[in-house]
This record gives structure tokens, sequence and C-alpha cells, in this order.
């Protein structure tokens, strides 16, 4: 800077006011700085600079080694709005959650000198692995299934409440007998789900039918799930499917059984996915706000850790009605 200063004819308090105040310098003058910074190939120095404000622009984000909608949304979500806040990310892919995979990630991050780590995380043992990072850097959880700790906070969706509104949609609708597929149980979102299911039928003074479990997330474990809904029992009149993708395995095979969407049973999925309403018919879903929380996790983790909240930063779900549901 003081190189720069002497070709600029400028003092260095002039350069640091170029470049973090311009507003503050003459226009003549700026350029000057400016020119002579070109000339000179000058760089901020991240590095110095993160050593006089205590932070370097760099936040960490670890997610889960899947290409799952929800989780992929929400790395996505992150990424945005740490960059419209003026950070850049660096992002670590976790396919176990072993302590030296763990281990790894936290020294990767803690040697770049990041602000603070994002975990996204589904399931338990990734939630749990993050803990470990809390002890030496602050720590946001994006999850449904946690409470926050020590340096540790937590911001996600409402799970609990989009899965109610699913279920209170069809209740309003006149459905009694109300179905539930859900997602596998090892995972916070599905847990959640069924939660919120159960709640919305308890209030109405229903009875929830057996649940059945898919397999995965995609269509052909709603396909194959499907078999096991209508096997040997009454249809229900309804059934709310645990995500879009499901929904949409389930139609298929309802619909080879000579089965109408809406007409003979309504279907209501979850996460409002990009082709959710050209699905046939057009599926009713809850959108899951994925940008908000990944503000909402982003606002926490940058927040004096001395005032991070002591509960999770849950954002509403919304339910979007199309033509997948209809009345009884």
């Amino acid at each position: 800077m003081v190189d720069v200063a002497r070709r600029a004819g400028v003092s260095h308090q002039t350069v640091s006011r170029a470049l973090n105040s311009p507003e503050a310098v003459l226009p003549d003058t700026r350029r000057r700085v400016e020119r002579a910074m070109r000339e000179m190939g000058y760089r901020r120095n991240s590095h110095a600079r993160a050593l006089k404000t205590s932070r370097t622009g760099m936040i960490g984000v670890v997610s889960q080694g899947n290409t799952d909608f929800g989780p992929t949304r929400m790395t996505l979500a992150i990424e945005k709005a740490a960059r419209e806040r003026g950070y850049a990310t660096a992002l670590s892919i976790i396919h176990d959650a072993r302590p030296d995979t763990v281990e790894s990630t936290l020294e990767f991050f803690l040697s770049h000198g990041i602000d603070g780590i994002v975990v996204i995380t589904p399931v338990p043992a990734l939630a749990e692995a993050a803990k470990q990072l809390a002890a030496k850097t602050p720590v946001v959880i994006v999850t449904s299934g946690l409470w926050p700790a020590d340096n540790l906070s937590v911001a996600g969706i409402d799970q609990e409440l989009g899965a109610r509104r699913a279920t209170e949609h069809l209740i309003r609708l006149g459905h009694r007998s109300i179905a539930h597929i859900s997602g596998p149980m090892d995972w916070f979102d599905a847990k959640g789900r069924v939660v919120g299911w159960r709640q919305a039928l308890a209030v109405a003074d229903l009875k929830a039918p057996p649940m059945v479990q898919a397999r995965g997330w995609n269509a052909e474990n709603g396909y194959t799930a499907a078999a096991e809904l209508i096997a040997g029992r009454n249809l229900p009149d309804a059934v709310f499917a645990a995500n879009d993708f499901i929904a949409l395995g389930l139609i298929r095979a309802l619909e080879e059984r000579g089965i109408r969407v809406p007409e003979d049973i309504s279907v209501v999925g979850f996460d409002d996915v990009e082709a959710s309403g050209y699905f046939s018919p057009p599926l009713t879903t809850v959108r899951q706000p994925f940008e908000d929380a990944g503000l909402a996790a982003l606002e926490l983790l940058l927040d004096d850790s001395e005032h991070l909240t002591s509960v999770p930063n849950f954002i509403a779900p919304q339910l979007i009605a199309r033509g997948s549901t209809a009345p009884s």
C-alpha cells in the first residue's frame, strides 16, 4: 500500500480510503490510485485483512454426499445467501460421518481461516459429528431434528408444520382416511413429516392408517410403496406422500390399476420440485422455502455468538394447491 501511495503521489491513508471508502476520496485522486494499482498489479491481501478485521469473508459449508433434492437445494441456497452478503463459500461433501472424515474436514476449514461452518445434514450421524466442529468454531446445523447448544445454532424448515398443512388441506376437502407414505426413517425430515401427519389427524379426531415406508426418495420407491399401500386393505380417501417423487411413483401405480387421481383418491406431495406443476395431474404439494432458510442459517452464523438464539430458527413452508386433490 505504501508503494502504491508513492507511485500515485498520495499518502498511504488515502490509498486505504480509496479501497475501503472510495466516496470519501476526490475522483481525480481515486483515479490516480486506481491507475497506480493497475500498473503495479496490486491485489488486496485477504490474509492481512483478516488479521485486522478478525474475518476472512469465507464460510465453510458441509453437506451430505448425495444428490437428493432437499440437501442439494439447501446447499445452493446457502451459497447464494453468502454471496449476496459478500462472503465466499468453501464446500466439503461428506459421504460418511466417521471421526477421521470429520477431523480432516475441520482441519481443512480451520487452515483456511473460515469465519464459521454451516452443516447441512438430514441424518443424525453427521449432525452428531458436527458438534465436534462447534467446539472450535461457530457452527450452524441446517436440519429439522436438533436444538441449539454451546456455539451451535440450528436453522431449517419446519417439516412438522408442512406435513400438518398438507394433511389439514385433505381434511378440509372432506377426506377421512388419509394414508402416508413416508421417506426413509433415518432422515430427520421423514420423521418430522410423520409427526405432522399424525398431529393433524389427531386434532381432527381421525385415526391414522398404517404407515407405509418408502425405501428411498425417488419415484421408483413411491411406485413400489403404492403396491403395499393398497394391497389387502381398503383404498384410503387420500395419500400424503413424503416428497413429490414418491407422489409421482404413487400416481403412476394407481393409474395402472385404474384408480384415478383426484377422482378416486387425492394425493399431496412435499417439496414443490420444478416439474411438480406439470405432473398428470398437476401435484398439490408443500413448497419448502430453501432460500429463506439458507439466509436464516447464514444470519445465525454471522451473528455474535453471545446472541445466538436458544431455539431453532425454522422457516414455515407453504401449501401449493393444484389438481391432484379434490373434495371427497
